[in-house]
């Protein structure tokens, strides 16, 4: 299986503060990984160094063959906010992303929105939706560049069930296409479903990942 993510002992510091220690990790094609752990895990700032966004401290990382920085148009990113402009419809914010991608082939805001359940000719502004359509809207942001690795921050948070199950149902189609997701929650009950693995970080390190079978420690 082709291998979309490799992390070999990455450490990231901020001053004298380890906010990851010594990663190593492997993550294929077409599979869902869940990374689980407390508020200061390290869970969004491994994302952020899977994205390019943050440069490790020490090791080397990986995506798609290559530095994250030189493949940051096949990486899709949603972090904790939605980047989105609330006095904008969800079209005229898609179309507004759309031409950032100067060198790469983009869905059109129509077929991104619909791929995320949402009206194209939805005329409200952001500002009014509710936050399950934020969230899709700002999924549907992330898909525009269709990106082979799809990294989310908290993509349920502040849903109510049924929004959070739309999108689980959502991302369950984007793994099918054979990409690969790693995203961080807290309500590890409605991942497990979608997850290949589960990782769980503590004060940093990965202390266990769980597939099929039972959870491993290391």
């Amino acid at each position: 299986m082709p291998t979309t993510v490799q992390l070999e002992n990455v450490s990231r510091l901020f001053g004298t503060f380890a906010a990851l220690r010594k990663i190593s990790l492997t993550l294929d094609a077409g599979r869902c990984y869940v990374l689980l752990g407390e508020n200061g895990a390290g869970k969004s700032t491994l994302l952020r160094v899977m994205a390019g966004l943050l440069r490790p401290s020490y090791g080397t990382v990986r995506v798609l063959g290559q530095d994250p920085e030189q493949v940051r148009d096949r990486i899709g990113y949603m972090g904790h906010a939605p980047m989105l402009y609330d006095e904008y419809t969800a079209m005229e914010n898609l179309q507004y992303f759309a031409s950032l991608y100067r060198t790469r082939t983009c869905l059109s805001g129509e077929e991104a929105l619909r791929s995320v359940g949402l009206d194209p000719a939805l005329g409200r502004p952001i500002g009014q939706y509710s936050q399950g359509m934020r969230q899709r809207t700002s999924l549907a942001r992330v898909l525009l560049s269709k990106p082979e690795l799809l990294l989310l921050d908290e993509p349920f948070s502040n849903m109510d069930i049924g929004s959070a199950h739309q999108m689980l149902a959502l991302l369950e189609r984007i793994k099918g296409q054979q990409r690969t997701i790693v995203l961080t929650t807290h309500q590890r009950e409605l991942a497990a479903p979608l997850a290949d693995a589960m990782i769980t970080l503590v004060a940093g390190s990965v202390d266990s990942i769980q597939s099929a079978g039972p959870a491993q420690k290391l």
